[in-house]
């Protein structure tokens, strides 16, 4: 065997389990430092998204880890038995590794088929293992003809004709069920990263004229505001802003939830029973799932999508 995939996605594991698994940039490069000293000589590549947590690891001859080795180590890092997990994770071994590597890559295998942002994250992966000097011969090799091939399949398809995404889906799919008109909407959005901004572009589309951006670095929170005609707001104020809002879309890099049910009764207090609807599209999710259990609260996961 040369290259092996282990791993778990929105195709065969909840969301509950997925956030258990998830990876932040730091822990991605932490968990990779583990591995060259646990695993020393075995190339490696660990991709997490909302959709999946992947690690791809490549040996020319022997001693390469065993499937149960690596669902070990993915949950072991994040104190997690094994047991619990390993019956929702898959493997696949050499050609049948590349063509899964080539199809995530190439927006074939994600929840909403062509989204773009998988093959950013594809490559982000790639550079933190490069970096960390767990990518070796073999998994430049793959990685490289992946992302090319990735890119001929969105210049050579009409992949990408429609410009899909999961903020797409959650604003024209699911808020569309609550509302059935954006222009006298108010929105908060949650979050300044890429999927802060693919959603606060559909907004737009779809007609909502006052958005406001929270963000633990305000800064940040600004500049998308700015772009995209909205306000921006401090992370204190956040309570206040969902208070305000229709509509509440959120897409943070927490590890944690950043709403819990006891920050959320602030939030009730000053809404007078309006109704709010959620879009959860973090993973881990930002909001404890008990809120959409309150009266008037419409709350979604990405999992819902």
């Amino acid at each position: 065997m040369l290259m092996q995939v282990v791993g778990c996605s929105h195709h065969g594991a909840t969301i509950a389990l997925r956030e258990r698994l998830a990876f932040s940039p730091s822990q991605q490069r932490e968990a990779l430092d583990q591995w060259r000293r646990v695993f020393p000589g075995i190339e490696a590549v660990l991709l997490s998204t909302c959709n999946r947590v992947e690690l791809y690891a490549a040996a020319d001859g022997e001693g390469e880890p065993s499937f149960e080795q690596i669902a070990g180590f993915l949950a072991r890092f994040h104190n997690v038995e094994p047991a619990e997990v390993i019956e929702h994770l898959y493997r696949h071994t050499d050609e049948a590794a590349a063509r899964h590597l080539f199809a995530v890559a190439s927006s074939l295998d994600s929840m909403v088929l062509g989204e773009p942002q998988i093959l950013a994250q594809v490559k982000e992966a790639y550079q933190t293992a490069t970096d960390g000097e767990t990518a070796g011969p073999l998994l430049h090799a793959a990685f490289q003809a992946a992302l090319h091939a990735a890119h001929r399949v969105a210049g050579e398809t009409a992949i990408h004709e429609r410009r899909v995404s999961v903020p797409s889906v959650a604003v024209a799919d699911f808020a569309r069920q609550v509302f059935e008109r954006f222009d006298d909407k108010r929105a908060t959005v949650i979050g300044a990263g890429e999927m802060a901004e693919e959603t606060l572009r559909y907004l737009q589309e779809e007609g909502v004229r006052q958005i406001t951006v929270v963000n633990r670095h305000f800064e940040r929170a600004q500049e998308l505001a700015q772009c995209w005609r909205g306000r921006a707001v401090p992370w204190e104020e956040l309570p206040q802003a969902m208070a305000d809002a229709d509509l509440v879309i959120s897409a943070t890099a927490a590890g944690e939830p950043i709403v819990t049910g006891e920050r959320f009764a602030e939030v009730e207090a000053l809404r007078f029973e309006r109704p709010l609807l959620i879009l959860d599209l973090a993973v881990p999710r930002d909001f404890e799932p008990s809120i959409g259990e309150r009266p008037n609260v419409f709350l979604y996961s990405i999992d819902d999508l």
